[in-house]
């Protein structure tokens, strides 16, 4: 590649830096010039005292970079690929992601208390009503209340006494190195994250071959494939903010398991499925799922 440098646009969150800083670690083996990591004020970062669908939905969290992307300011994105909307945007392409982190929930307390050890009437924090659906399978006696923030942010109102828990992607806890606040960690059986949990998604602009080629380098095929497979579901089932659907892909002995929980806007029914495929299969499965669920729904998950 004969360009001088590389900007690698991302989110100046802790958490999104080193996710930046990641990407520019694996690229440096194959790119020896200079690799800058450009900072981005996104509108998600900015407002934290509302619901994401009330405020514009996930877009909020990569518009903005993806506008830098297409006026050739930067020449790569890095996201957290469950804050993507489903959508490509038009002239960008998503098709390169680094080694799956966790996609496990982990539980964070006050006082170090497992879920079920929590007495009732307890203050639940969750920013989805994905996660307050599933615990509510689990228990009907708690309060679950909205949180926004980075972690650091949402830490901290759990230590403040606003929260006597909260839930957490764990892979953002392992990256920040906060292992030790981990009351308990759930299985993704347990919880099914939602689609491209703990997978970061590395977008360049469609037409850069250059580019292209050498993302190409550093893609782990794994990821790509399960990445692939839940956000299929989620085309599918036109899922936004708002849905409240749990989506999980795992390769397991050269096939896809895929397993999808689907709960009605008001969370009191849930629809349930999972399937085992051929990798050059998944792509027909996914939407397969996502079309029998569609059904079985009857709508009832979308306002």
């Amino acid at each position: 590649m004969k360009r001088a440098n590389l900007i690698i646009g991302t989110r100046g969150s802790k958490l999104a830096m080193i996710y930046a800083e990641n990407v520019r670690n694996e690229l440096k083996k194959y790119f020896h010039n200079e690799i800058e990591l450009k900072k981005i004020v996104t509108t998600g970062d900015q407002k934290h005292d509302q619901r994401l669908s009330e405020i514009g939905g996930k877009g909020l969290f990569s518009k903005q970079i993806e506008k830098d992307l297409l006026n050739k300011n930067i020449d790569i994105a890095v996201h957290a690929l469950k804050d993507m909307p489903t959508v490509e945007t038009q002239n960008l392409l998503t098709n390169n992601y680094l080694k799956r982190n966790s996609p496990n929930e982990i539980l964070i307390s006050r006082d170090n208390i497992k879920f079920e050890d929590l007495k009732p009437n307890s203050i639940v924090g969750t920013s989805s009503f994905r996660r307050e659906y599933q615990l509510k399978k689990k228990r009907t006696n708690l309060k679950y209340k909205l949180i926004r923030g980075n972690v650091d942010t949402r830490i901290k109102k759990l230590e403040m006494g606003e929260y006597d828990a909260i839930v957490l992607s764990k892979a953002g806890i392992d990256v920040l190195n906060l292992q030790h606040k981990i009351s308990q960690e759930f299985s993704v059986e347990d919880i099914i994250p939602c689609a491209g949990q703990g997978i970061i998604a590395i977008q360049c602009r469609e037409d850069d071959t250059e580019i292209r080629e050498l993302l190409e380098n550093i893609n782990d095929l794994n990821s790509r494939i399960v990445a692939n497979a839940e956000r299929e579901v989620l085309k599918i089932l036109d899922g936004d903010c708002d849905t409240a659907v749990g989506v999980y892909a795992n390769i397991n002995n050269g096939k896809v398991d895929l397993a999808v929980e689907l709960f009605s806007v008001d969370g009191k029914q849930r629809y349930f499925l999972k399937e085992r495929s051929e990798i050059d299969q998944i792509k027909i499965s996914s939407r397969s799922i996502g079309e029998k669920l569609k059904q079985q729904s009857k709508g009832s998950y979308k306002n």
